[in-house]
């Protein structure tokens, strides 16, 4: 019977994890001591183990487990905020080769690229909060009016209590864990729902948070629509979605049933102005390194397209050639630099995009497809058609149209016939129009002379605007955004004024219309009964 017990447990073991496994050895040894318990129940036992799903039940006991957590207080305290924090550097640091193994394994994304945008814009997030923590978290001291006259008042920023956050596949590490530091530092439980579109990525963050980080407050459900749709039916105190539009109104659908407040991180087309009094050399990298070095374009504010004169177009195609075959040789499907499409629904998709009648002929470099290893090459195309589809979608992927303009003013109203975009570029030398860029062009964000970067910036709130987003994260916006600001006010029994109260005499009335204006002489006056 010892025999068999053991060549159980040996067989069985890809049911369980070992934690679970020596759970269940545990409980059968107690239950049977060394005698009976036969093989095929506990057979049946795993299956029936492998085979539970997470359904709306357990979505409810899942969201009723952390809520009894927060009323606890436990997540609101300094001290587990900064323990947390710091568990989340050391995963990062304990585990960078996991991560960018993963990271491979899901995009094929280069190692470097994975330290950079991923692991150490992780660690960089969690070191400033724990830097500025104790400061944000500090009750902020505010003003009160002469109507109020004793008091003080203050805001005091309070954790919201149990939050949803549902991470998109492209940065599958940064944008599962960079809203999940903002809800810890802010002092609320938390699930994170990884994208399945990336399963390496996501079963590692599984992992890795059950193991670093506290499990009675922070979650990871793993799945696809099924165990979506079940968080999704839950009442959750904030939802952070970054993903698509599409699915953006599901989420927020939901959230209405409930009242739960959203940050919708979306996307959009994210023009490139380029004027012609550049430096065109500087230029042409930062627009190559915005669009295919950050994950081959593959990126929520990756450059879109073009708008250039006529004119300049030649010169800076032939520019973004020689740039490109800089960066990733005559061969960009050798280059160890760039990464492949996420999967083939995605590659089909952006097939689809090339292959449109009317834009397959408007190819002015690259447009080299591999199937097979899910590879696009960089594709630059010119005056494709406003009504085609790749300039009705946003193109997530490695193609960047060029639309050309008589002058370069002209492009305003062509971005501006379009929903407003996640991020807009300017390339120019002329203060004049950048001013009117900045003042007419409604974005997310916006940049002059550069793509991309002020996502690194701490101190500037990144979200979108209209289709592109609700709401803004980063540094102490995204403390902000996991956090309720409580108005309070203090006062004390002296300085009751009668004049307050009813019966509401003309003098009563006099001294009220002077404060209520602001008007300190005719209040003084009024008391004083010379009014």
């Amino acid at each position: 019977m010892q025999t068999l017990r053991l060549e159980f447990y040996s067989n069985i073991s890809y049911f369980f994890s070992n934690k679970n496994k020596q759970k269940y050895k545990k409980q059968l040894i107690s239950r049977n001591s060394v005698t009976s318990v036969s093989f095929e129940s506990v057979v049946l036992m795993a299956e029936e183990k492998k085979k539970e799903k997470f359904d709306v039940e357990s979505a409810s006991l899942l969201v009723k487990e952390l809520r009894g957590t927060f009323a606890s207080g436990k997540t609101k305290s300094y001290e587990w905020r900064v323990s947390q924090l710091k568990s989340i550097v050391k995963m990062m640091e304990d585990n960078e080769s996991q991560i960018t193994d993963a990271l491979s394994k899901d995009l094929s994304k280069p190692r470097f690229e994975s330290f950079v945008a991923e692991i150490s814009m992780t660690k960089t997030s969690s070191k400033l909060f724990l830097k500025e923590l104790k400061h944000w978290m500090k009750p902020e001291k505010v003003k009160t009016q002469i109507t109020t006259f004793p008091s003080s008042a203050e805001i005091v920023s309070e954790p919201l209590g149990v939050v949803l956050v549902i991470s998109a596949w492209n940065y599958p590490i940064l944008l599962s864990l960079d809203p999940v530091i903002g809800a810890i530092a802010a002092g609320n439980a938390v699930v994170l729902k990884p994208s399945e579109i990336a399963p390496a990525s996501s079963a590692l963050l599984a992992k890795l948070v059950e193991e670093y980080l506290d499990s009675s407050a922070i979650r990871v459900i793993e799945g696809s629509i099924p165990e979506t749709s079940a968080l999704l039916e839950q009442k959750w105190d904030k939802i952070f979605y970054t993903g698509n539009g599409r699915v953006g109104r599901v989420v927020m659908t939901a959230a209405a049933k409930h009242l739960t407040p959203v940050v919708l991180e979306l996307g959009g087309k994210s023009p490139v102005v380029v004027d012609s009094n550049i430096n065109l050399k500087v230029a042409v990298r930062r627009i190559v390194y915005g669009k295919w070095a950050c994950n081959n374009g593959q990126a929520c504010i990756a450059p879109d397209y073009i708008i250039t004169t006529k004119a300049f177009a030649p010169a800076l195609i032939n520019a973004l050639r020689c740039v490109l075959e800089e960066f990733y040789g005559k061969d960009p499907f050798k280059s160890d630099e760039i990464s492949r499409i996420v999967n083939d629904n995605h590659f089909a998709r952006l097939t689809k995009l090339l292959d449109e009648d009317y834009v397959s002929d408007k190819i002015v470099y690259g447009g080299q497809r591999d199937e097979a290893s899910l590879k696009i090459a960089p594709t630059i195309l010119l005056d494709v058609p406003e009504n085609s589809l790749i300039m009705q979608e946003e193109i997530f992927g490695p193609l960047l149209p060029i639309l050309t303009v008589d002058n370069i003013e002209e492009s305003f109203d062509l971005i501006q016939s379009k929903s407003k975009p996640l991020a807009a570029y300017l390339f120019t030398t002329d203060k004049k129009l950048e001013k009117k860029f900045v003042s007419t062009i409604s974005s997310g964000g916006m940049v002059v002379n550069d793509t991309v970067i002020h996502l690194t910036a701490h101190t500037l709130p990144f979200g979108g605007v209209g289709e592109s987003g609700i709401g803004s994260y980063h540094g102490k916006f995204s403390f902000d955004a996991f956090s309720h600001k409580k108005a309070v006010m203090y006062r004390g029994f002296g300085g009751d004024a009668s004049a307050r109260y009813p019966p509401f005499t003309p003098k009563k009335q006099k001294l009220l219309i002077a404060l209520l204006k602001g008007d300190i002489i005719g209040a003084i006056l009024a008391l004083i009964g010379w009014v």
